[in-house]
């Protein structure tokens, strides 16, 4: 396979193996030997087989499978769900089990549904309990002190179900995003609640401890409580149980209580599942998916990620259980946005959502037609007998596969895998293959990288690059404009039929992400992982809608992002490069008059209480001053520098703007949430007090003093800028993709 420069860096900062002094030892034909060689264990003719279906480009198995395989560690899973039981000794022993996951790399779900409300009584101590969100707090703070393979914090789910007495105070716990950084938050939905939001009914709050009726809740007030706090800031996330467990393919083992980090994979207590992805992009052939090609990937895939269940150390002899008595697998995609791309069908589009449904039924329908075949070859997995395969209800519509006869075959011969289709999140893999991530649409067709030296670069989709060439449209000056924004909608220069089908996140209504989720989601086993993005002018009412189209379309669950309604805003897409050139005259600046007038702004820290006064001369702004509460010593002096600094600029006729620019994003270890927007460091502060202050200079308002500090009114061409958060490794915007967040240039992933 071909390696882009960027698949290089990700794989030798990720997944090649080092030395003790950081020297490589492989490389990308050492690395897959080891995994091939591993997975096949000791069959040359699988290791070959396995060796060039990933060097193929075509299919990639989840990172812990190409971190882990052939090593110390061998837990090869990406996908943990651990149950959460109503005792201390039950909830400590859980936060063993998942610092125990996380070291290995894996990311773990829980449900905190089972636990007693706060206040509620304890008899073996006569005493009150804590409540879910006080345990909630600690496995966050446990998560804090793990390191996953020394470099990131793990990623944990926590749903917690509707009708739980504490479900009011769960729904709001992330207002404040500070908090609970470690965990993706989701509300167990039922039909029943569902039922009652319709019927504008009342439903009863249950105690898990007693199951006592504890109160009725106003089922529309709740659901609206959920849109409100998806509209402020993406949280929490919905997970319609009743229909994960009606697709559950053991009920006789357990009911699904959660699902892992991203919400793609629904688990029983104690399951685990690997994953792996097809790259669909690269199964293109004249502007046609070639579907003999995708049916002998998909047969090899499923192979791969069986044999991946035995060759695995699961971190708990309790999951080694029952990974093997299910042998779940999750067969998915990635680059589908890129196929797109070269079959030039638009992604909001019918044709993209019947094609979608076909191109899913097939790896579906092939997915378990191989599991039945190894099945009658090795063993069904041991609890079929009590499956909704041996019972024959496994759920399918009718499509172009002949499901009628591979369900009756499944029933009598068995197969080997419960679970065979996931669409997860493809995150670096998808880097290393050079494509799309999973069934996302490209968030931006051009982003600004800075390398080490300085330099900024400019990285275009290939395909669209490619359309650009052969129009004769390529130039820098375009892609410069282009990665202002990512779009091309807005650009008189790029013709109608290129907007068509270059369409990305932001071009497309929250509707088609939905019905392109629901259509892949139609013949997947377990769930899809996909965001569901807004525009930052979307109103609550538009949340409100979209949740119920996926409800109504048969999602699973649903994650959502108004663009920049949190501090962890997508990719930023470039600056302005209009900065001044000063030449071999030296600048000195002007005086500053006796009197000014200005603002005072009040800015939150990690600091403290910050407040920076920003006066005016004649010329415009001339002067900063920062004071901070009673701080002193270097802190006071380091703020006193900024001010001065920043002074000496504005009264030398450099821009705020470019003041600004230096300012903002300067990170330290104590960021804050102030107002709608992350206050990463106190250098940032002054520049958001600038940034605020030319706001409201450009509207004819500065001589106001203790302006409201307004983070959701517009400022010019800093607004993507503004809130954007930055990759931690590389400094690079990051992009809200998949449930998650991830970096589109060293591969880094919170997930």
């Amino acid at each position: 396979m071909f390696l882009t420069d960027n698949a290089r860096k990700v794989l030798e900062k990720r997944y090649y193996r080092k030395d003790e002094n950081g020297n490589m030892l492989e490389n990308w034909e050492a690395m897959l030997n080891r995994v091939a060689n591993n997975i096949a264990d000791g069959d040359a003719e699988q290791a070959k087989k396995f060796y060039d279906l990933m060097d193929s480009g075509y299919f990639l198995p989840n990172s812990p499978t190409l971190m882990n395989a052939g090593g110390d560690i061998q837990q090869l899973s990406a996908c943990f769900v651990l149950p959460i039981g109503d005792s201390m000794d039950s909830i400590f022993e859980t936060i063993k089990n998942a610092a125990l996951i996380h070291k290995s790399g894996g990311g773990t779900g829980f449900s905190f549904s089972r636990l007693r409300e706060a206040n509620a009584r304890v008899r073996s101590t006569n005493g009150v309990s804590s409540g879910p969100l006080s345990f909630l707090k600690v496995f966050n703070a446990a998560t804090d002190a793990v390191k996953q393979g020394g470099t990131r914090r793990g990623a944990n789910m926590a749903i917690l179900n509707v009708d739980h007495p504490q479900i009011l105070d769960f729904i709001v716990c992330k207002e404040d995003t500070s908090e609970l950084t470690n965990f993706n938050l989701s509300v167990g939905i039922t039909e029943d609640f569902m039922q009652a939001v319709a019927n504008d009914e009342e439903y009863d709050l249950i105690s898990p401890h007693t199951g006592e009726r504890r109160g009725k809740q106003s089922a529309r007030e709740v659901f609206n409580l959920i849109v409100d706090m998806a509209y402020k800031n993406g949280e929490p996330g919905i997970v319609f149980l009743d229909r994960i467990n009606a697709a559950n393919p053991t009920p006789a083992v357990g009911m699904i209580e959660s699902t892992n980090p991203c919400g793609e994979q629904p688990l029983l207590p104690n399951e685990a599942c690997n994953l792996g992805s097809i790259n669909l992009a690269a199964l293109a052939l004249d502007g046609k998916v070639d579907f003999a090609l995708l049916k002998a990937v998909v047969r090899d895939s499923v192979d791969f990620l069986d044999a991946v269940i035995d060759a695995s150390k699961f971190p708990l002899p309790q999951i080694d259980e029952m990974a093997k008595a299910n042998r779940k697998i999750g067969l998915g995609v990635m680059g589908w946005a890129d196929l797109l791309y070269q079959m030039a069908i638009p992604y909001a589009s019918d044709a993209a959502v019947d094609l979608a449904q076909q191109i899913m039924e097939a790896i579906d329908f092939f997915a378990k037609e191989r599991s039945l075949e190894l099945a009658e070859q090795k063993g069904a997995f041991p609890n079929y007998p009590e499956s909704i395969y041996a019972k024959g209800t496994l759920q399918r519509l009718p499509g172009t596969q002949d499901w009628a006869n591979l369900i009756k075959q499944m029933q009598d011969k068995g197969i080997r895998n419960a679970t065979v289709t996931t669409i997860a999140p493809t995150g670096t893999i998808s880097m290393i293959a050079d494509t799309s991530s999973g069934i996302e649409p490209q968030f931006s067709l051009a982003f600004i990288k800075t390398v080490m030296d300085g330099e900024k670069l400019i990285y275009v989709n290939k395909y669209f690059e490619s359309a650009l060439k052969e129009r004769g449209l390529l130039s820098k000056e375009l892609l410069e404009k282009i990665s202002n924004c990512g779009s091309i909608m807005h650009l008189e220069e790029i013709p109608e039929d290129l907007k068509i089908i270059y369409q990305t996140a932001h071009d497309i209504s929250p509707e088609w992400h939905i019905r392109m989720q629901a259509a892949f989601q139609e013949y997947t086993d377990n769930a899809v992982s996909k965001t569901i993005n807004f525009s930052r002018d979307a109103s609550v009412e538009d949340i409100r809608s979209a949740y119920e189209l996926a409800y109504q379309l048969g999602c699973k669950g649903v994650t959502v992002y108004r663009d920049g309604s949190r501090e962890n805003q997508v990719l930023s897409l470039g600056t302005s490069s209009n900065m001044p050139v000063i030449g071999e005259k030296k600048v000195a600046p002007r005086m500053r008059p006796e009197i000014t007038h200005g603002v005072t702004q009040r800015v939150e820290t990690g600091c403290g209480h910050m407040y920076v006064t920003i006066n005016i001369d004649d010329h415009g702004a001339c002067e900063v001053f920062v004071q901070m509460g009673k701080v002193g010593g270097c802190a006071s002096a380091q703020l006193e520098a900024i001010a001065r600094l920043s002074s000496l600029a504005l009264r030398s006729n450099i821009k705020i703007e470019a003041i600004i620019r230096q300012l903002k994003g300067i990170r330290c270890q104590s960021p804050m949430w102030h107002k709608g927007k992350m206050i990463t460091s106190c250098g940032d502060a002054v520049g958001e007090a600038l940034e605020q202050f030319l706001f409201l200079h450009k509207n004819g308002d500065v001589t106001a003093i203790n302006v409201s500090y307004n983070a959701n009114e517009p400022t010019g061409e800093f607004i993507s800028r503004g809130t954007a958060a930055l990759c931690p490794d590389c400094g690079t915007s990051i992009e809200h993709i998949e449930g998650c967040l991830k970096c589109p240039s060293c591969g880094w992933s919170k997930c």
